[in-house]
């Protein structure tokens, strides 16, 4: 597990498969239990390394579009009816 924030960082699990379901690329192992289970291939290291992580070399734990889907989910749960690309005045 490599996604920085998610509770089961560092941990290795036994591979299963890696697949695309509804257009998403996920990967399935066995957890603890045994159970076969699946997260985004991003969050681990069977896609590779991110190329913003790369580049960043550090600087920003943050890739852009996280950032702009974030701002989006703030204004939905404030109840903003604006994107989060439009500038407040």
């Amino acid at each position: 597990m490599t996604h920085p924030f998610h509770p089961w960082h560092g941990r290795s699990y036994e591979f299963v498969v890696r697949r695309k379901n509804w257009g998403e690329d996920r990967v399935y192992f066995r957890d603890e239990a045994g159970e076969v289970v699946s997260l985004p291939t991003a969050w681990t290291d069977a896609g590779g390394e991110d190329p913003f992580v790369v580049l960043a070399a550090g600087r920003s734990p943050f890739r852009t579009g996280d950032l702009l889907a974030l701002a989006e989910l703030i204004d939905q749960l404030d109840g903003r009816s604006g994107s989060a690309k439009e500038i407040a005045p």
